[in-house]
């Protein structure tokens, strides 16, 4: 059951928090426009302020004043006067055939048009399309439906709405209802003690430069002509490393996407100007493609010299040899250390079942059980170990109450902006003091978000198991290697782990049904598990 709230109005407190907040810690980076918002919106009537906040956090921007019902607001036609007159709604819109159709339902669009009948029997898209050409016109909502007893609204304000929410939250991923959920509960962040000047946004530039970026992103995501996506994306920052990032994520997935396309020629240029994680392997890889294998060649032996992380050595270490073939070089195979493997053949389950699931139940003994664990447990225990660290009051880190990671989690210095504080939690494996401070912050600060645990996936029994039977040495190689690139290294661990409490030791399992095989992440913590002495096997399963 849904918790509820005694304040039927808490969507506003918590919209006038908002604006508090950035009126308080962003003054000098707000327009005239939005500062004249922030000043004027507290002193309309509550019905209108409450209304506004509704229908900025619902989907689309037009509504029917009919389906505006709430209790607290009373008459949304009467609320919406005060918002009208400030040009924050417009009432009776020009709206499009295809906005009407979004608005009415299948019996009103018969009535509205007079539908003979052999198109009211038709579905919606079809009745759409056979009116387009006869009402290519926009027109007042009540010019379309002049004997229906309603009225449209539309948020005349919501790219303001939407620019206040992206300086608030600095991104827009996420939206008022974070709030909501964490008044009622559902949602428990972690609650840092960050200055008054640590914000998302340094200056109007950066504001601008987001919505200039995220405006191509969407018209990339949406099929537009990527030559008009590209003339608009905006030079690159060099003194910003967060807004870099995303430009160079984009320009990635342009690279990407010319490359899927066949265009080696577009695809190459794109990747050689682009710094995100694994444009130079792809360079290469689209080199290769092109026929241009010396190119690829001297490419790849300079990644070699110095690989930008695991990934990218995994990735031209595949197309080495290839490479090597097509130029008539002797061939270097790389060796990789041995793991243990097992090899299963089990009836087919009449019920329903899961592989890794079926291997867990038949594998496990009253002495040794054995836990579907996956990416949960190894994370878990670094980010119950290193809560102090990652949530630490680094500058630029944390703006709002609402963040379930710092922002600069997948930054290249992330690690090194902490390094005393991670020194701190990684002595604790030396001096035993580990196991005390991981359980007493699994009970301390269970469920409260963070991008390190899946609360729903933990038992204190399966913890306590996990530090008896792990040495802290492999717990300590483990963290090492999350923090040396937590995007890519939190995923990737085997399925299953098995613990053989009395002899306090441990074994980890990756599982592949019939036909699966090892992805690249995995075979990564695996060899890494092997060259490092911590048991790991892969099991492959197959069916009677």
């Amino acid at each position: 059951m849904t918790p509820q709230l005694d304040n039927q109005f808490y969507y506003l407190d918590n919209f006038h928090r908002v604006l508090d907040w950035i009126g308080s810690r962003y003054p000098d980076l707000l327009t005239d426009e939005e500062r004249a918002f922030l000043d004027r919106f507290p002193t309309l009537p509550r019905p209108s302020r409450a209304l506004l906040v509704r229908m900025v956090m619902r989907k689309g921007a037009l509504f029917r004043a009919s389906k505006l019902n709430y209790a607290e607001i009373g008459c949304a036609v009467e609320a919406s006067r005060a918002l009208v007159a400030t040009g924050w709604v417009e009432d009776d819109p020009e709206i499009t055939l295809d906005e009407l159709f979004a608005l009415l339902t299948k019996a009103e669009v018969a009535a509205v048009f007079g539908l003979p009948a052999q198109l009211r029997g038709a579905r919606k898209p079809e009745q759409l399309e056979a009116l387009r050409a006869d009402f290519a016109d926009a027109r007042a909502f009540s010019a379309w439906c002049k004997d229906l007893p309603e009225r449209a609204l539309r948020v005349a304000a919501q790219a303001l709405c939407d620019r206040l929410r992206l300086i608030f939250f600095g991104n827009f991923h996420q939206d008022w209802t974070e709030i909501v959920l964490s008044d009622l509960g559902i949602y428990k962040f972690e609650q840092v003690e960050f200055s008054a000047a640590s914000r998302a946004f340094r200056c109007r530039r950066d504001i601008d430069y987001f919505l200039a970026l995220h405006q191509c992103r969407e018209r990339f995501a949406n099929g537009e002509d990527i030559g008009s996506v590209l003339r608009d994306v905006p030079p690159p920052v060099p003194d910003n490393e967060w807004l870099g990032g995303r430009r160079e994520k984009l320009m990635f997935a342009i690279a990407q996407h010319y490359e899927k396309l066949h265009d080696w020629t577009n695809a190459h240029d794109a990747y050689r100007n682009c710094s995100y994680p694994g444009a130079r392997a792809r360079a290469v890889r689209v080199l290769e493609k092109a026929g241009r294998y010396a190119e690829a060649h001297e490419l790849l032996a300079a990644a070699q010299q110095a690989p930008e992380s695991d990934t990218e050595r995994q990735h031209l270490a595949r197309i080495a040899p290839r490479l090597a073939s097509r130029l008539g070089h002797a061939r270097v195979r790389a060796r990789r250390p041995g793991v243990d493997r097992i090899d299963l053949k089990l009836p087919m389950p009449a019920e329903a079942w899961w592989v890794e699931g079926v291997v867990r139940d038949h594998l496990t003994r009253d002495d040794a059980p054995v836990y579907y664990v996956e990416n949960t447990l190894i994370n878990a225990l670094f980010g119950l170990l290193c809560w102090r660290a990652i949530f630490s009051a680094i500058p630029g880190a944390f703006f709002h109450p609402f963040h379930r990671a710092p922002a600069d989690l997948y930054g290249a210095d992330f690690h090194a902006r902490r390094e005393r504080e991670f020194a701190h939690c990684f002595g604790q494996l030396e001096t035993g003091e580990y196991r005390a401070t991981i359980l007493a912050n699994f009970a301390g600060k269970h469920g409260i978000q963070s991008p390190f645990l899946a609360w729903d996936y933990l038992s204190e029994e399966l913890l306590a198991m996990a530090l008896d039977c792990i040495p802290a040495l492999h717990l300590r190689r483990s963290f090492e290697r999350i923090l040396a690139d937590v995007k890519s290294n939190r995923t990737g661990f085997p399925d299953l782990i098995r613990f053989w409490p009395a002899e306090k030791r441990y074994q980890m399992i990756e599982v592949k049904g019939p036909g699966d095989r090892l992805q690249d992440n995995q075979l990564r913590w695996i060899e890494y598990c092997a060259t490092h002495g911590m048991p790991v096997s892969v099991c492959y399963l197959q069916w009677e």
